[in-house]
Parts: C-alpha cells; sequence; structure tokens
C-alpha cells in the first residue's frame, strides 16, 4: 500500500466532514507579507506603489503536502486630499493554495483599503483601520487519491465506493475582513507598531457535501520594531499569534540588517536572522535589498513529532518585496513599519 496515498485520501476525506476546524493559507515570513496578515497594512510603506509576493512549498517529502503563493500590489490615493501624514491605501491580492498534490486547491482574490490617521502634528503617533472583501473559490478533486476499499491482495484496483470519488467538488462564497494597527516613533528613525485582524468576520458557509459548515473567524495579534544599533545597522523584531478554531500559531523573532552603501534612499541592505514557530519550528531567515527590492529565504526546520514523517524537511519560503519610491518629494508618510 502507498502510504502517501493514503495519507492524503484520510486528508481528503477529512476535509470533507462538517466539523472541520480549517486552518488558513498562512506564511513563517509573516512580516514580508503585509496583506494576508492585516488589512491595516494596506498602503502603509514610503513609496508610491508596493508589490509583494511569497512562495512556500511545505513539508516536500509528504507528497507536496502544501504549496502556497501570493502577489499583491498596494499604493495610497487622494494624497494632496487628505490631511498631511494621513494616507488612503487601496491594493489588490490573489492567493493560490494547493493541498496533497493538489487534490484541494484554494484562490482568493481580495480587495483591500485602510485608513492611516495621524494623531499629532509631527506624524510620530499614527492610527489605521482596515477592511477586506475577498472571493474565495475551492475545489476539492479526489480522483487521483488511493481509498482504503481500493486496496486487495494484488494492489489498488482503481475501483472505490465512497460516495464522494465522483470529484470534483466546488464551493465559492464571499469573505470580510477587517484590521487596525497602531504605529509609535520617538525619534523619527524607529517605529513601534502593534495590531490586530479579524479575517472571516462574516463566517461564510464552506462545504462541499452541502452542510452548513461555517468557517472560523481567525483572530490574530501581532507588534514589531525597527531601531539603529549603530550609523548604518538595525535590529528588527516582530512577533504574531493567531487563532483560528482549534488551531493556534505563535511565532517571533527577528533579524539583523547592515546598509553596505550607507544610502538610505538608494540601500544596499543584508539581513540575516531567525524566527521561532513555538512547539513546531526554527525559521532562519536571509534577505537582501537593493535597488528598492527586498528579497528573503527562510527554511522551516521542523522540530515537531512530524520529524519522522517529514524527515526534518519543513519548508523553503522566498519572498519579494519592491517598494517604487515616491515621485512627489513633498508628500512623505513617517513612521511606517519597515519589512
Amino acid at each position: 500500500m502507498n502510504k502517501k496515498s493514503f495519507v492524503f485520501s484520510l486528508f481528503a476525506m477529512i476535509l470533507m466532514a462538517e466539523k472541520l476546524h480549517a486552518q488558513d493559507p498562512h506564511f513563517s515570513q509573516f512580516f514580508v507579507s503585509p496583506l494576508t496578515l492585516n488589512p491595516a497594512y494596506t498602503g502603509k510603506f514610503n513609496g508610491s506603489y508596493r508589490f509583494s509576493g511569497n512562495y512556500k512549498k511545505q513539508w516536500p517529502t509528504v507528497n507536496n503536502a502544501f504549496t502556497t503563493s501570493t502577489a499583491a500590489i498596494d499604493f495610497s490615493i487622494l494624497d494632496h486630499a487628505l490631511p498631511e501624514n494621513d494616507t488612503w491605501g487601496i491594493g489588490l491580492i490573489a492567493v493560490n493554495d494547493q493541498s496533497g498534490n493538489k487534490i484541494l486547491n484554494n484562490a482568493f482574490y481580495t480587495l483591500s483599503t485602510a485608513y492611516s490617521k495621524t494623531l499629532d502634528e509631527d506624524g510620530m503617533h499614527q492610527l489605521t483601520i482596515g477592511f477586506q472583501g475577498t472571493y474565495a473559490s475551492k475545489r476539492l478533486d479526489v480522483s487521483g487519491a488511493d481509498f482504503e476499499d481500493e486496496l486487495t491482495a494484488l494492489g489498488f484496483t482503481g475501483i472505490t465506493t465512497e460516495a464522494f470519488s465522483n470529484s470534483p467538488f466546488s464551493v465559492n462564497y464571499l469573505d470580510v475582513n477587517t484590521g487596525f494597527m497602531y504605529a509609535l516613533s520617538t525619534t523619527g528613525e524607529n517605529s513601534f507598531y502593534v495590531g490586530g485582524s479579524v479575517y472571516h468576520v462574516n463566517r461564510p458557509s464552506e462545504s462541499f457535501n452541502g452542510g452548513n459548515y461555517l468557517l472560523n473567524t481567525r483572530t490574530t495579534v501581532h507588534g514589531g520594531t525597527y531601531f539603529p544599533l549603530g550609523k548604518n545597522s538595525f535590529f528588527h523584531a516582530s512577533i504574531m499569534h493567531q487563532v483560528q478554531g482549534a488551531a493556534r500559531e505563535t511565532i517571533a523573532g527577528g533579524t539583523f540588517s547592515y546598509n553596505l552603501s550607507a544610502s538610505y534612499d538608494d540601500p544596499l541592505e543584508v539581513y540575516a536572522g531567525a524566527w521561532y514557530r513555538m512547539g513546531d519550528a526554527l525559521i532562519p531567515y536571509l534577505g537582501i535589498e537593493v535597488a528598492h527590492f527586498r528579497i528573503g529565504v527562510s527554511y522551516d526546520i521542523n522540530t515537531s513529532t512530524l520529524r519522522p514523517a517529514s524527515f526534518s524537511r519543513g519548508g523553503t519560503e522566498l519572498s519579494i518585496i519592491y517598494v517604487n519610491p515616491f515621485i512627489d518629494r513633498l508628500k512623505r508618510k513617517i513612521n511606517c513599519p519597515k519589512f
């Protein structure tokens, strides 16, 4: 019997259960996937527009368990019509998530917006509130899976009595997310921020077999800081805790950066650090920022009880952020979290 096929046959059947406590696609590098972490990050950066992309392949030894990718763009609007240092951001996000060697395919298309209000004359204190609307499309195709009743003395017959083997099944729904963030700077060169978000506020119905399973909300609290250590070096730290149904996740860590070009407007910066997902994985991180691109790579070193199945191989993750510099230098937001 092919153990991998059986594992994911079981996985597919679990996905169809009415009482499933599902967990959303997520990244170890949550700090460089701003629009999937909190809608309040929309448009909150120093530049005219920002592009971000992420790719993660988790547990590749377990028959391509999870593969997730995102692409997002956000920008500010009405810059000259708003009060000084206030920002109104708009963004678009696309997420694709595949589970069990493409047995389950998820696609999410999101419109995001956020308004950032300056609370003082210098812009050192800012409060941001954001909202998102998402169209979700999920497709379950178990035609390539092997079920227990297919197993005979000669191997798998390819014939099953399972009623849901006549896939694919699909479900589509609309979703609503919201979030807030407060950011504080004491010198103009540092930043301290804390935020929270709630995804699936409307709890849409999600079932492949005509039931009425309501998607669990995902509640996240997060925070972070960056501050200079010397003339050209910084320390960045962040923490995130999220809860969705029975699933919980806490990640904390940080990275050191050094600007080799000694230029703020056109940096050549290198990053090295690590995060830790409690009870699950150590996540070393390396990155470089050049020509307004920041590229990062991390690897989940599995430390949980899944190590025998994963052969201690967690997941490789890549990220990229490009921030286009301001065209209008007179309109410059300050105290923005830097990812």
